[in-house]
């Protein structure tokens, strides 16, 4: 990969929790130079500690070409004004903090700062994420594209419209990975209650919604044709559906409740 003015520059990484540790292992994969970051971490992992050539918790350069913010969202009333001074204009800032809207960057590091705002989610810690991402009026399309080709060292990124469609990616994409955890738990579970020892059923439910969701992304049919295609008249997967689809109690009605609650919420944090 190239990274031009990343590599060029230099880039910042304010935090190096589970999400900056994925982001950072992609980038050095992918080529970057480790003397070209700077990390700040004020707890770092052993992982960290022992990766040679990044410069950890130095002092970091005037103008890097971008400043990637991971801090957890609670951190970020103190880590964000030690970074006010990189705004203005020269460096990109890319925020994975959720809950933090672009406004709050522009409030404490001018409004002439470009500030891409993203939302990954923890399947990127094995290269297996997506992304969406938003820019404030002063992203530039190159900078835009630098900000996707950085973030694609965890997985898929995907482009917002505004920042308003934020909140429903955080229920979407940004939460799911929980409804889907739940999904393998209960799956299990009613496999025991069938009769199936608990590591088998916990293997065939891990197995299945794992398989299921890589043939969803590679097939050519959409999910809905997945479906039909694995439903036989009056066979077990359609006594099944019939329990799943239901509108009033099956899993339209619900993951409908269960999405708006995240996206509601979500709202209610960014205020």
């Amino acid at each position: 990969m190239d990274f031009g003015e990343v590599g060029d520059r230099g880039l910042v990484l304010l935090g190096c929790g589970k999400m900056g540790s994925a982001m950072l292992r992609g980038w050095l994969d992918r080529g970057l130079d480790p003397a070209r970051v700077w990390v700040i971490e004020p707890a770092p992992s052993d992982w960290l500690r022992g990766m040679g050539g990044i410069h950890l918790n130095d002092d970091v350069p005037e103008a890097p070409a971008v400043l990637v913010v991971a801090v957890k969202p609670q951190m970020m009333g103190a880590a964000l004004p030690g970074a006010a001074r990189l705004g203005g204009g020269r460096t990109v800032v890319i925020s994975i903090a959720a809950g933090t809207r672009i406004a709050r960057f522009e409030e404490v590091m001018g409004a002439d700062t470009p500030v891409v705002r993203a939302m990954p989610n923890t399947p990127a810690a094995i290269g297996r994420g997506i992304t969406a991402l938003v820019g404030n009026a002063r992203v530039t399309d190159a900078q835009m594209a630098m900000a996707e080709a950085l973030l694609a060292a965890i997985g898929q990124t995907v482009r917002l419209d505004d920042e308003g469609q934020m909140d429903a990616v955080t229920a979407v994409s940004g939460s799911g990975p929980a409804y889907v955890f739940h999904l393998i738990e209960t799956l299990a579970a009613a496999g025991v209650a069938e009769g199936l020892p608990p590591e088998m059923a916990m293997r065939l439910a891990k197995a299945t919604v794992a398989g299921a969701g890589a043939l969803a992304e590679a097939a050519a049919e959409t999910p809905a044709q997945l479906r039909v295609n694995v439903t036989s008249p009056n066979g077990t997967t359609q006594a099944a559906l019939e329990v799943l689809m239901d509108e009033e109690v099956g899993f339209p009605a619900l993951l409908r409740r269960a999405v708006k609650a995240a996206a509601d919420r979500s709202r209610e944090l960014a205020q």
